[in-house]
């Protein structure tokens, strides 16, 4: 499918811009995000004040910032701008037996088989360190909210995990819209052959297209696993940053038409 947007990431809003491409690093969660002490456009108002106080630069985020793209989007109406706040998921099973053994034998053997004997990954749960991050994420949003510190998100989307396509989910939180054709089997998923980074960033690219063509607002969270985050840095132009498990990425989002023959 020819992709309707051309994504490319944008720099100089989060610290994040100096990371490196290295299977040595790892991304985490950063201090009001990353977010960097900067101006904006509606600093210039009267009345308004330029503060090195983390709440008060986050309150000149949440209010100059938005300002400001709500600006850029309706300035030019084949570019849109939205801000992307990628989370990892929290540590699970498999992610344990991948330190065990590292990456590279990881990718050669266990990564194809359900589990070791002991402890199985074909339906990774999480642990409890994993759990916890998931909580401390919840925990950080609930403070941002009580503070006004933080931008309201306008939808939550699930990269497929055991959790997304349980059928106890439905039931349990109805809030939760699981996309039609989910199923609780992975039919595309093979022993011998690993989709490549490619493949995997055109797929994200439809996603991108669902995301600025829908009926959505300015941020957008997306709870993924490290692969499916790092495929939609590939399909923004970002670099190739590895993902700690439990964190939060902000992402800065231009998505401009492409001309239709």
């Amino acid at each position: 499918m020819t992709p309707k947007r051309n994504y490319t990431a944008q720099r100089g809003i989060f610290s994040h811009d100096d990371d490196p491409e290295s299977w040595e690093f790892r991304a985490t969660t950063r201090v009001n995000l990353g977010l960097l002490d900067k101006t904006y456009p509606m600093d210039d108002v009267p009345g308004s004040s330029h503060s090195q106080d983390d709440s008060a630069q986050w309150q000149r985020f949440q209010q100059r910032f938005q300002q400001h793209l709500r600006e850029l989007n309706a300035n030019d109406k084949n570019k849109q701008y939205k801000l992307l706040y990628l989370v990892r998921h929290g540590e699970g099973v498999h992610n344990v037996k991948e330190k065990e053994v590292g990456r590279t034998e990881w990718d050669r053997y266990w990564a194809k088989v359900a589990g070791d004997g002991t402890v199985t990954w074909a339906d990774a749960e999480l642990t409890a360190n994993g759990e916890q991050q998931a909580c401390n994420i919840v925990e950080q949003k609930k403070k941002g909210r009580q503070s006004k510190r933080s931008c309201a998100n306008d939808l939550v989307f699930i990269h497929a995990i055991k959790e997304a396509v349980d059928p106890g989910i439905a039931e349990n939180y109805p809030s939760i819209h699981i996309e039609a054709g989910l199923s609780e089997e992975d039919v595309l998923w093979s022993p011998d052959r690993r989709e490549t980074l490619e493949e995997h960033s055109a797929r994200n690219m439809e996603l991108l297209d669902d995301i600025f063509e829908g009926d959505y607002r300015d941020y957008i969270v997306l709870a993924a696993h490290s692969g499916a985050i790092m495929s939609l840095f590939a399909a923004t132009g970002w670099k190739k940053v590895p993902v700690a498990a439990g964190a939060v990425y902000p992402l800065l989002v231009c998505g401009e038409k492409l001309e239709t023959v």
